[in-house]
């Protein structure tokens, strides 16, 4: 019977298809506004280089160990640990990664809702002549209040939507269309940005290096964002690497995705600090950028009021394909669970767990200004989750990955799964150092460092 399961789980139609989802999973909001402020203000290019170093010597890596442990589980999360490791306690961190999972798009589709709100916003013109002041004065009124709630449940909905459909029909259409059309509309507003004069301020706040500002701690954030913007460390990669066919090079489609996910984060950059520099506004980080000084920065572009409607529109279409490439793998990470252990219909475990995940995600929509006693030490409580989970619970989640293919797994069935062709690779004994040795100790090192800025340890 567990044979037949096996042959009868769905897998990814194409390679192409496994890129296109893998790559989405990686892409998410955080590439918009995330990692170009972080750069900036950490050194420019000097930062890059550091982050780029990261994605090469810890992400790929703990990329590929994910991919790893869902092709030779070939089950949900929880089953594969289960699968590898039978009568152990190694599920517990597929669990972890299940109630992230719930967490995660708790409030990534309260701050995806908005979005969604916005796209709509800016179809209908309403950003049309409004100054700086006025798009900030609306947006804070429209946090404060309770249609946010409403504008959640829409993304929730549409996720909910993908996932029933299935891997081939569902994720890997969708992103196979998807990803190509964010990486388009990215590449249209990067040319308008560097068209405009004095964009060149712009361009060197992102790429002019300032060594002066590398410290260690330096070092600790471009691993950080690193490890972030791949979006490894919950799990999602375990499952998507549970529907990838056995002879798909694991190693190069990490490389692939890694590769995609960081030129989309630069190009982010590209399309929209030139612009802001150009037209004398202010770099400013996280949501503030997004919906604020990018609408109020278009409706400064030359060329009149139907550029600054197509210009607005096409960014606010981009944010809510991106979130939504995230969010359709976050929530097959858990219906893969139901339905596969529990035997679940995949329309119910669908609808289910995306309303459970609609529900959490109620109080961090109303924790910004609907519902101000909301918030831990004066921190809205949406925030509050965010900064523990990014900066604890999936760094957790990263080590343990890694000391699991590292050390529990045997080597013969890694070196097999990375075998191409049936023959070992010569960058399979360096990889295989990155994931048992080193990865575990840079990351536990990020995460004290971390825990130093929040707590001060030292």
């Amino acid at each position: 019977m567990a044979k037949e399961g096996i042959k009868k789980r769905e897998v990814f139609g194409s390679k192409i298809g496994a890129i296109a989802a893998a790559a989405g999973a990686a892409v998410g909001l955080g590439n918009i506004w995330g990692f170009p402020y972080q750069a900036g203000k950490n050194g420019g290019s000097a930062f890059i280089i550091i982050y780029l170093a990261a994605i090469v010597f810890l992400g790929i890596p703990l990329m590929i160990a994910e991919f790893l442990i869902g092709q030779k589980g070939q089950k949900n999360m929880i089953g594969s640990f289960n699968s590898i490791a039978p009568k152990s306690g190694w599920k517990l961190v597929g669990w972890m990664g299940v109630v992230a999972s719930f967490l995660v798009l708790g409030f990534y589709g309260v701050i995806a809702g908005w979005s969604i709100s916005y796209f709509f916003k800016a179809l209908f013109g309403s950003f049309n002549g409004q100054s700086a002041d006025t798009i900030a004065g609306n947006f804070g009124s429209f946090i404060s209040g309770y249609t946010t709630v409403f504008w959640h449940f829409v993304f929730m909905a549409g996720t909910a939507i993908i996932v029933i459909r299935g891997i081939r029909n569902g994720i890997e259409k969708f992103a196979k269309i998807i990803m190509p059309l964010l990486f388009g509309i990215l590449l249209i507003l990067a040319l308008f940005g560097i068209s405009l004069k004095g964009s060149g301020a712009g361009l060197a706040f992102l790429f002019r290096p300032d060594f002066s500002v590398v410290s260690w701690k330096t070092v600790a954030i471009a691993c950080g964002a690193a490890f972030f913007s791949l979006g490894v460390g919950i799990g999602v990669m375990i499952t998507l690497g549970s529907y990838l066919k056995k002879d798909t090079n694991i190693t190069k489609l990490a490389t692939q995705v890694s590769l995609t996910d960081s030129a989309i984060a630069i190009i982010a950059g590209i399309a929209i600090f030139p612009a802001v520099f150009a037209l004398g506004f202010e770099p400013t980080n996280s949501s503030g950028l997004v919906f604020i000084t990018v609408p109020a920065v278009f409706q400064a572009f030359p060329g009149g009021a139907i550029i600054h409607y197509i210009l607005t529109l096409l960014f606010f279409a981009l944010l809510p394909v991106a979130a939504l490439t995230s969010s359709v793998t976050t929530l097959e990470l858990v219906v893969a669970y139901f339905t596969e252990e529990l035997k679940w219909k995949r329309i119910k475990a669908s609808i289910v767990i995306a309303g459970i995940m609609f529900l959490i995600g109620i109080p961090f929509a109303l924790s910004v200004g609907a519902v101000p006693a909301l918030n831990v030490g004066g921190m809205p409580l949406i925030f509050f989750v965010i900064e523990a989970l990014e900066a604890f619970i999936l760094p957790i989640g990263g080590i343990a990955f890694a000391i699991f293919v590292g050390w529990v797994m045997k080597k013969n069935d890694i070196q097999d799964l990375m075998a191409v062709n049936g023959k070992t690779m010569w960058y399979f004994t360096p990889i295989y150092t990155l994931i048992k040795f080193v990865i575990p100790v840079v990351v536990l090192i990020i995460l004290v460092f971390t825990a130093n800025e929040y707590y001060h340890i030292f």
